[in-house]
């Protein structure tokens, strides 16, 4: 994580929410946490309690999307934070936090490294492959799905190679395949590999498909990730009530909170203007930070919700140096279009072609 996201931040107004405060007692899973972190407060130099609470706070981060559970994280590995070489669960940790909040250089450097050292590690393995899909990397990608194989994970090892094979030109064998592995794997992966399946439907214009995948994922996690990408299968649908219906309470997460604030637009209700300036305040805050983690989210929110193409189209090339996953092609194919400057979006479209990427979703705008 940056050095400057872990600066304390002032609010500039008394009336500005910083953080709702519990109304209710601590459930048994908040005096767990709580314990947990106390015990590791205690013992500081103590790796084993440190990484517990690390991972837990990674979790956290994972199932409700807040960016302050990264921070706890961190914070609970502050010992080893800085060092070259850290002991190997703290830089697999270093490396999975660097990835949330997209210092993917960074990342890839402690996987790099724990990789070469530790070969067996197969949770290093699996984020190295998906820190360089994201980033683009397709072809030290696919060495690393292999290599999960020999580590001992070979249902992973299939399903990422699937993935990338579904991004390189192969998106009908990658179904084939995919449908088949979720049923001989073991049934705990089943929602990993249903979210592969379902966003690759979306890509193949299955939206039917995609929609009972993503629901069956949902029914059995609550995965923030999913919840997002169903609502975005839902809005292209015309669908937003029942987006509202889906994140209604959600608002706590960024980008749930800028899908529910799309669909009040679609819908004309009244609570779009609150979440357009909680929006605003939140991206404000991060620009403070110097935290550029919502970049894509921020290039839609200035397109689709604020009307500024030519701002949106900006933000828009801006996270595609970084990241170049299908939603970060389709804004900025979007914002170019929007912005009267089609070619702005070349970079996407050469990367496309090269890689074989089909995606039904995206050929009004190739």
């Amino acid at each position: 994580m940056p050095a400057q996201a872990a600066q304390p931040r002032v609010p500039v107004q008394d009336s500005e929410v910083v953080e709702v405060l519990r109304e209710r007692p601590l459930s048994e899973q908040e005096k767990a946490w709580r314990a947990l972190r106390a015990q590791a407060r205690a013992h500081p130099a103590d790796v084993k309690l440190a990484t517990q609470v690390a991972w837990q706070a990674l979790r956290w981060a994972r199932q409700d999307g807040d960016p302050r559970w990264l921070g706890q994280a961190q914070a609970a590995l502050a010992p080893w934070w800085s060092q070259p070489d850290p002991p190997d669960d703290v830089r697999l940790l270093r490396a999975t936090i660097l990835q949330s909040t997209h210092d993917f250089d960074a990342a890839l450097r402690d996987l790099r490294a724990l990789v070469q050292a530790r070969p067996d590690l197969a949770q290093a393995w699996l984020t190295l492959a998906s820190v360089l899909q994201v980033t683009g990397q397709y072809d030290e990608a696919q060495r690393a799905c292999s290599a999960l194989q020999a580590a001992g994970a070979p249902w992973h090892a299939q399903a990422c190679a699937l993935e990338l094979r579904s991004l390189r030109g192969e998106a009908d064998v990658a179904q084939r395949g995919l449908a088949v592995l979720v049923v001989r794997a073991p049934r705990e992966l089943s929602g990993y590999i249903n979210l592969i399946r379902a966003e690759l439907a979306q890509r193949q214009g299955q939206p039917d498909q995609a929609a009972a995948l993503y629901q069956s994922v949902l029914a059995s996690e609550d995965d923030v990730y999913a919840q997002g990408a169903y609502a975005d299968l839902l809005l292209d649908q015309g669908r937003a009530a029942a987006v509202v219906t889906l994140l209604k309470g959600h608002e706590r997460n960024d980008a749930l909170l800028l899908r529910l604030a799309q669909a009040y637009a679609a819908t004309g209700d009244a609570e779009l203007g609150r979440s357009v300036q909680a929006l605003r305040a939140r991206f404000a805050a991060a620009h403070e930070r110097g935290d550029s983690v919502h970049r894509r989210e921020e290039a839609r929110f200035t397109l689709h919700l604020l009307k500024r193409p030519a701002e949106a189209l900006k933000l828009a090339q801006l996270n595609w140096q970084v990241q170049k996953e299908p939603a970060d092609a389709r804004i900025l194919l979007e914002a170019a279009q929007a912005a009267g400057q089609p070619e702005a979006a070349d970079a996407a479209r050469a990367f496309m072609r090269r890689w074989g990427w089909a995606d039904k979703r995206l050929e009004a705008w190739l």
